[in-house]
């Protein structure tokens, strides 16, 4: 097991202003990876997270304790003078700053980007927003259901009979916050060379646009948008969903060989002479016809027979699996990927860690989510600077 000492981003130090899920994603991301992430929350109730629920484990909200490891938490007062010029100083001590409050919200507060690059001008200062700091929507607050649909995952994901339908996590908040960690890594790699800081500006909208990719790709190509078509992927068949004796497997027949492959496998060799599966094309012209013969065949065997039948005979396939089952699944246990850790209040907690591995070691067990203002004597000990011998109280005082 790794110590915090072999992690990439050990002496790094985060400044935590976010709330709820995309900035508190991404800097529980460079907390997994070493980072010191000191969490900033509001004293009376924190995060607005911390109440979402149930379930609540001893009182603590599952969903905050999701995405908030690696942490420690202060809780300070940004509707106060002291409170900002305590969070100033922070940043002053600070590699990086995260925030996703709505665009303006941190300059009226004094703490923007350029009020806090004139104090610290190696500060990394990262912003996510739901549309971004310009444009015409940029005001316009962000939440994941709503981006899920301003940037197009929802029309193309559903049944094609059916209304326009979310992912099931939060994948606009999710993926911003990936990026803003990304993001943030590459501008503290530059500021290696340059000496200063970046501002990096994320827009949920413009990280869930980003995921169409191949969707955006045949509009473009075509003019015309792709259309909701369920789990039947638009240029390759049998590449979907099917339902067996005992539940859901995909199978994905991506070429010739595999068609070929598969074929063996559910006892119809003749398919691959048929002329209106001959080729990848043809197989999509005529995936109606296809399926028709498939369907009652796959319904013959529980799911676990298939997947070992066509895994054995070299089909990629999968069992459809219920989240119950994928928490437990012996593949994620073996590789570290379900973590444990000891919360002061909730007991034990697991969680699933950043897929990261370096030097195929398996991840540290983590820092658990933080209680409010858990960590406000060690932070204001490990981050600000110590007065000396003989000075006056008043650090001590205000502060402690």
């Amino acid at each position: 097991m790794p110590s915090s000492r072999d992690l990439p981003l050990t002496g790094v130090r985060i400044l935590d202003l976010s709330r709820v899920v995309s900035g508190p994603f991404g800097a529980m991301i460079l907390g997994d990876l070493g980072a010191d992430v000191v969490k900033v929350e509001e004293p009376e109730r924190g995060d607005e997270s911390r109440s979402y629920g149930p379930p609540f484990q001893n009182g603590e909200s599952a969903y905050f304790m999701s995405v908030n490891r690696n942490k420690r938490s202060i809780a300070i007062d940004l509707k106060s003078a002291d409170g900002i010029a305590l969070v100033g100083r922070l940043a002053e001590t600070a590699d990086v700053l995260v925030e996703n409050f709505r665009p303006g919200t941190a300059d009226r507060l004094g703490l923007g980007y350029e009020e806090l690059r004139s104090r610290n001008a190696g500060l990394v200062y990262c912003s996510i927003s739901g549309f971004g700091r310009t444009g015409p929507d940029a005001t316009r607050p962000g939440y994941d259901l709503i981006v899920q649909g301003e940037g197009g995952l929802m029309d193309i994901t559903g049944s094609p009979d059916g209304p326009p339908t979310k992912v099931g996590t939060s994948i606009a908040d999710l993926v911003a916050g990936l990026y803003a960690a990304q993001a943030i890594t590459a501008a503290l790699f530059q500021r290696r060379v340059t000496g200063t800081g970046r501002r990096v500006d994320i827009a949920m909208l413009d990280a869930v646009a980003s995921l169409l990719t191949f969707n955006a790709g045949i509009y473009f190509a075509t003019g015309k948008g792709p259309r909701r078509r369920g789990n039947l992927h638009p240029t390759i068949s049998p590449y979907e969903t099917f339902e067996v004796a005992d539940g859901w497997i995909n199978i994905g027949v991506a070429n010739d060989k595999f068609w070929a492959l598969f074929c063996d496998a559910i006892g119809k060799s003749d398919l691959v002479a048929d002329l209106r599966f001959w080729s990848p094309s043809a197989r999509v012209t005529n995936r109606n016809a296809l399926i028709e013969i498939i369907e009652p065949i796959l319904r013959q065997a529980p799911r676990d027979v298939w997947v070992s039948r066509l895994s054995t005979a070299g089909v990629p396939c999968g069992a459809i699996r219920a989240v119950s089952e994928v928490c437990e699944a012996t593949q994620l246990v073996s590789r570290g990927m379900i973590l444990h850790t000891k919360h002061p209040k909730a007991g034990e907690i697991r969680s699933v860690a950043t897929p990261f591995r370096f030097d195929d070691q398996s991840p540290r067990i983590p820092r658990p989510p933080p209680l409010l203002d858990q960590h406000r004597l060690e932070i204001l000990r490990d981050w600000l600077p110590q007065p000396h011998a003989g000075d006056s109280s008043t650090y001590r005082r205000e502060h402690l």
